[in-house]
């Protein structure tokens, strides 16, 4: 995956009208952004799981797991991503229940194009606007990271850190508990997915354990062939 695909906001697709989705994914990458499609519930979830994604679209009625139960499980996982449910129901019941799961906001079919991207929009420009407030400051045990300064600060102490080394424990601290694929890392961290940039991931994750070590309630755990997580 090229850097500049990887700086695109991904937006997790969830619809099972397989015409729908092409036609709306297709317009959605036009658009710019990076679109990664589900047809049913069950799917959608497994892949949540594996990713990180910047908002979410969501159909009410899908197979497998309905729409509600889908959004209720992201916003277990993830409590500040944007949900906007896909819905042919009008209802006002509908849309309050939909909004106490904690979707963020409804569109009802048929919808403009037009008015998906701008709802869109609006949300990932408030989710940006959020995090360029709170998150140059991370916490994670008794280390502060202050992204900004590239500085990992424990009492007294700090190490001063590479942009890139901050990058990394920013990505892992957001996700702290949860399993970062070694894909993601790279194509996230180094904008590339190959043998060589994996090697040096590799000496990027010894270097922040090594800074990581006065706080023994966390570990950044190599999960085998998969990724890594970040233990607190």
């Amino acid at each position: 995956m090229s850097e500049e695909k990887a700086n695109k906001p991904h937006i997790l697709y969830v619809e099972d009208d397989e015409t729908l989705s092409f036609v709306t994914k297709d317009n959605l990458e036009l658009n710019g952004y990076q679109v990664t499609h589900a047809l049913d519930g069950k799917q959608a979830l497994q892949l949540f799981k594996k990713e990180i994604y910047d908002l979410c679209l969501v159909d009410v009625m899908l197979p497998e797991i309905d729409g509600y139960t889908v959004a209720k499980e992201i916003r277990s996982r993830h409590s500040e991503i944007p949900i906007i449910f896909l819905t042919a129901k009008s209802l006002k019941e509908d849309k309050i229940k939909g909004l106490k799961i904690g979707a963020d906001d409804y569109i009802t079919k048929p919808f403009s194009i037009e008015e998906l991207i701008l709802k869109i929009q609006i949300f990932l420009k408030r989710k940006y606007i959020t995090g360029s407030q709170e998150l140059p400051i991370l916490k994670i045990g008794a280390y502060t990271l202050d992204h900004d300064n590239l500085r990992l600060s424990i009492g007294d102490d700090y190490t001063q850190m590479t942009k890139k080394e901050a990058d990394l424990l920013k990505l892992l601290i957001k996700n702290k508990n949860k399993i970062v694929e070694r894909s993601t890392i790279l194509e996230r961290i180094w904008g590339e997915n190959d043998y060589f940039m994996g090697r040096s991931m590799d000496v990027f994750i010894s270097r922040l354990r090594k800074y990581l070590k006065q706080d023994p309630s966390i570990t950044v755990e190599n999960i085998h062939g998969v990724g890594f997580r970040l233990n607190e």
